[in-house]
């Protein structure tokens, strides 16, 4: 089936995320080896992509978990180091099928105040046709809603829609569902991709 848009995650497709690279610039590999065995940080960052306000879970969590208060206010505190730097081969790419009419989505897994910090820091945020962040939405990848949430919002058939994510899990969802995906790696493997779909030019895709 022909390819009406392309939907995009955001982490680590568009943006770096990596909290423990931060971490141990922040705070040295062993504590942060330590903090992050003993506690569930990404789980705390989940409820926020659920939709849980960003600073009251971050304060509660540091509230309930002294040992590393300090460390976990930095996740407050610091959180556009911890969503650094933009991959900026991706955005040309996001850029270059705009330019060339094809409507680009995002479908990310961000809340409610880190995207609106975000989009604050990476302007190429407002450059989306449609955004479907899941703070917002109340539901995360790979639940199956969110891509139905998605699919009855923008009116396109599942297999008119080509999902890259950097996730296997987030993909294989898609997939189930008859979205044509690519599982990111690299900015380069889509960049092939698109050319091979035609939707872009090899020059255009550098």
């Amino acid at each position: 089936m022909t390819i009406e848009a392309v939907v995009f995650d955001i982490g680590n497709v568009l943006i770096h995320w990596n909290p423990e690279r931060f971490f141990d610039e922040a705070v040295g590999e062993a504590r942060r080896r330590e903090m992050f065995d003993k506690l569930d940080l990404h789980g705390m960052n989940e409820r926020v992509d659920r939709g849980a306000h960003f600073g009251e879970t971050i304060m509660a969590f540091a509230a309930d978990n002294p040992e590393f208060a300090d460390e976990i206010v930095l996740w407050h505190d610091r959180w556009i180091e911890l969503a650094s730097p933009a991959i900026d081969h991706s955005v040309r790419l996001l850029r270059a099928l705009r330019r060339h009419g094809t409507p680009c989505f995002a479908l990310s897994n961000f809340g409610v105040q880190t995207f609106e910090m975000a989009e604050m820091h990476y302007p190429f945020f407002k450059e989306f046709d449609r955004r479907y962040i899941s703070g917002q939405m109340g539901v995360i990848k790979p639940s199956p809603e969110i891509y139905a949430a998605v699919e009855a919002d923008c009116g396109l058939p599942p297999g008119s829609l080509l999902f890259t994510d950097d996730r296997a899990d987030n993909i294989a969802a898609a997939e189930e569902r008859g979205w044509q995906v690519h599982h990111f790696t690299r900015p380069e493997g889509l960049a092939r991709r698109l050319v091979r779909e035609g939707l872009l030019k090899a020059s255009e895709a550098e």
